[in-house]
């Protein structure tokens, strides 16, 4: 699984997750500091991180489509230039409406990534290794995440929360260097097994190109996406309003919220970089692809609604804490599933494509969510409703996965259907 060459892709792909969410969740972190000089609204703080979304989920299939068409090398580098200086350009935001701004194009900017790293995959490991290498790759994402909050917090309270925002700008051109110079779009032979694996994912017959607008009217892909919406619901929920909850609800300090959030994080790495290799395993031993990702993505995604929910009516900071925590483990041992989904039912040709169209539905949980979260924040005065609300939505994914995602594949008459199993 890791010649040279792979390993190269993966440690690059993986550095790149840990920049993403270290982008990302630098917001969250230095949210306190941001209200207090642009004097916003929960409600208006809620607009401003639900606001990266809409950039991020357009551009999710954008992105998709664009590593298709002129390779998965060329459009993680655009992406990761664009990204990097719209997060230093957070340090120049003087309003409301600035920032909603710059954060709209701030996502734009990471939208291609995750359909990049799944068409990296695709081009690098054989069938029977892809949701392992694509749980390794992200798995630097919640890696990010985790210290976003040190990094940011000691560099907010000691020189203020700007300068942070242009620190990880510099950090983000300096990877995106390295990508160009060192990592090739596709290895230079593949291996006889890589192309007898790849016979596994790919359903369409010899030499036939299966158009995109077909897979994108699949019950299959539909559904993911819903089991990937609500995954993304309490992911947004998490990296946008934890940090505020354990300020505003749990009475922490600044120091003592950016320490705590790493707690969540560092599990969600754990969890990242297991459920690929868990889904793997149980495929080469029961020779089922879409089985082994079912059975993952049902079990964890539930335990993780059940935990989220539950943190929402507990009474002690500990134990909000910990459920939150391991919402967040069981929530990413699902991460790499819904990419090797895709990965596993649609042909070379349109992976980069479907898996960008399912993020971006996927990712409307994050236009959604985050200013619902601050609406209800500021009607209630609570966040009880907004953990129940997570919870819900992620039962209600679960069970639809297991009704409605199913193989894809042509028949003997070049009719494409789907086969019920």
């Amino acid at each position: 699984m890791f010649s040279k060459g792979r390993t190269s892709v993966l440690l690059f792909l993986f550095l790149a997750g840990v920049v993403n969410y270290l982008d990302r969740s630098a917001l969250s972190i230095a949210a306190p500091f941001i209200t207090e000089d642009l004097h916003l609204t929960p409600t208006q703080l809620g607009i401003i991180f639900s606001s990266f979304s809409v950039g991020y989920a357009i551009f999710n299939f954008v992105g998709g489509v664009a590593s298709d068409r002129y390779g998965a090398k060329l459009t993680l580098f655009v992406a990761m230039i664009v990204w990097s200086l719209f997060s230093g350009a957070v340090a120049l935001a003087f309003s409301f409406v600035s920032m909603i701004i710059i954060r709209v194009l701030f996502g734009m900017g990471e939208g291609p990534l995750s359909a990049t790293i799944n068409k990296m995959v695709n081009n690098w490991f054989p069938a029977d290794k892809r949701a392992s290498a694509i749980g390794l790759a992200n798995s630097g994402t919640p890696l990010g995440g985790a210290i976003a909050g040190p990094i940011v917090g000691i560099i907010a309270l000691n020189y203020g929360w700007k300068v942070s925002f242009v620190i990880i700008m510099v950090i983000g051109l300096v990877w995106a260097i390295g990508w160009w110079l060192f990592i090739k779009d596709k290895p230079a032979e593949e291996s006889k097994h890589t192309k007898a694996t790849d016979k596994l994912a790919d359903k369409a017959a010899s030499g036939e190109k299966i158009p995109l607008t077909f897979y994108l009217k699949q019950k299959t892909v539909l559904f993911t996406a819903f089991a990937f919406f609500a995954y993304n619901y309490i992911l947004f929920f998490f990296l946008t309003w934890f940090p505020s909850y354990l300020t505003d609800a749990r009475g922490l300090s600044i120091k003592e919220m950016s320490v705590v959030t790493v707690i969540p994080w560092v599990l969600g790495f754990v969890g990242l970089a297991l459920g690929g290799i868990v889904s793997d395993n149980v495929y080469r031993k029961v020779g089922k692809a879409l089985f082994a990702r079912k059975v993952v993505l049902v079990t964890c995604l539930f335990l993780s609604a059940v935990c989220i929910g539950l943190a929402g009516i507990v009474s002690t900071t500990v134990s909000a804490v910990t459920l939150v925590a391991l919402s967040v483990f069981f929530l990413y041992l699902t991460g790499s599933i819904y990419w090797a989904i895709v990965q596993d039912v649609v042909d070379q040709n349109n992976v980069g494509s479907v898996g960008g169209f399912m993020h971006f539905l996927a990712n409307t949980a994050g236009i959604i969510g985050p200013t619902l979260t601050g609406y209800l924040v500021e009607v209630t005065g609570t966040y009880t409703i907004a953990f129940l609300l997570a919870g819900g939505l992620a039962v209600f994914a679960s069970l639809s996965v297991i009704r409605f995602v199913r193989p894809i594949q042509l028949n003997k008459t070049d009719t494409i259907k789907e086969k019920v199993i």
